[in-house]
């Protein structure tokens, strides 16, 4: 049975990932900060149920994109949906990361979970599927879509980016 130094332990390896992810799923520090801590609250509420999962990461990524989608379900979310693409970067400059990140933030939140989880950290098709309580299929069609509107998003200098 895991303790809670088991707890600490995981959550301070994991600390610094977690909130990553979150950056990449929410494109803000401060609601970054707040799904990890979302995240880590919920893992340490359950800890010692989920003694029989597998992967904690997995799991944690679950809570995580739960937590993300929850609160961009609601009203009070307050994103800002514009019409405008992003200026269009030469894709040798040291501004080409910014330009990706902004195209990201322009998808839909579950686009934005599927690409962040299929392609930034490459999980298995499957493995999103789980995570977002989904179908493969369901996957693999939202990917698309996302990667489409990313090529869009980005023109066609940089769509190869994508690709």
């Amino acid at each position: 049975m895991r303790g809670e130094s088991d707890f600490v332990a995981y959550a301070e390896a994991r600390v610094a990932r977690l909130r990553q992810r979150a950056y990449l799923l929410c494109h803000d520090w401060h609601l970054a900060q707040d799904l990890t801590q979302i995240t880590l609250a919920r893992l340490y509420a359950s800890w010692r149920r989920i003694t029989k999962v597998e992967n904690i990461d997995a799991y944690a990524a679950k809570v995580m994109v739960r937590a993300f989608l929850d609160h961009k379900r609601r009203k009070s979310s307050g994103e800002i949906v514009t019409d405008s693409v992003p200026e269009q970067v030469d894709a040798s400059t040291p501004d080409l990361r910014l330009t990706l990140l902004e195209a990201l933030r322009q998808l839909a939140p579950r686009e934005r979970a599927i690409v962040v989880l299929r392609y930034w950290e490459d999980h298995s098709v499957d493995a999103v599927a789980e995570m977002l309580d989904t179908t493969p299929g369901v996957v693999k069609t939202q990917s698309m879509r996302a990667l489409s509107r990313l090529r869009t998003l980005l023109g066609t200098d940089m769509a190869a980016l994508v690709d």
